[in-house]
């Protein structure tokens, strides 16, 4: 599954424009009073003003397997690495083969760059922007992860996540390429203290060639 199009939610497009171009380098294909379009490697990322808002979303971009220390490296003059605990920022996700490491945008968004070792997507290039390889994960969230990952299930052909212990609190749709994480409100965003919200979101994911168009 693949996460094709990400449309969410910033109360300063400027600001956003700013930390997205000149911090992260990622490459804006549009910009206008009201919106700003990035592409993040094979995926769209679009932001909508919205000056009185003021939740956060967390979403996660893939990163070659082979690339997480030099992806930290990348990160030290830009952006301020969340500790885990001891001084470090690596999580280890035992069951989904990946380790990580996480971060804020201008917004406060939780960002998060991922590399998942059951990919074959190994680089021997430098690791720069153009290393990010796609939107990952996206956070919904929803009074009932469960019924809402069945019915997306039922009504769109998809599977929950095998890697995944899958429960009313927390569930995962898709696969390495490309995931949906259901929470409950108020579950923190890992490794935060930051209480998950339900915000608007607007979904184009590709699933066995089939385009699939979700808002939330």
């Amino acid at each position: 599954m693949k996460l094709e199009h990400i449309q969410i939610q910033t109360s300063n497009i400027k600001e956003t424009a700013a930390f997205y171009q000149d911090i992260l380098r990622l490459l804006i294909i549009e910009n206008d009073s009201e919106s700003i379009t990035i592409k993040v490697g094979n995926s769209i990322l679009k932001f909508i003003e919205n000056p009185q808002f003021k939740s956060i979303y967390h979403f996660a971009f893939n990163i070659p397997t082979n690339k997480l220390d030099k992806a930290i490296e990348w990160c030290k003059d830009k952006v301020d690495l969340i500790t885990i605990e001891d001084q470090n920022v690596i999580t280890h996700f035992e069951n989904w083969n990946a380790h990580a490491v996480y971060f804020y945008d201008n917004n406060g968004n939780l960002l998060e760059f991922i590399a998942r070792h059951d990919l074959n997507n190994a680089q021997t290039e430098e690791f720069s922007s153009k290393s990010i390889l796609n939107i990952s994960e996206i956070g919904i969230v929803n009074e009932n992860p469960l019924e809402l990952g069945n019915q997306l299930i039922a009504e769109h052909d998809l599977s929950f996540f095998s890697k995944n212990n899958n429960s009313e609190v927390f569930a995962a749709i898709g696969d390495d390429e490309g995931l949906l994480i259901l929470v409950r409100p108020n579950r923190n965003w890992y490794p935060t203290q930051t209480p998950s919200e339900s915000n608007k979101t607007e979904i184009v994911l590709k699933n066995n060639e089939n385009i699939i168009e979700l808002k939330f």
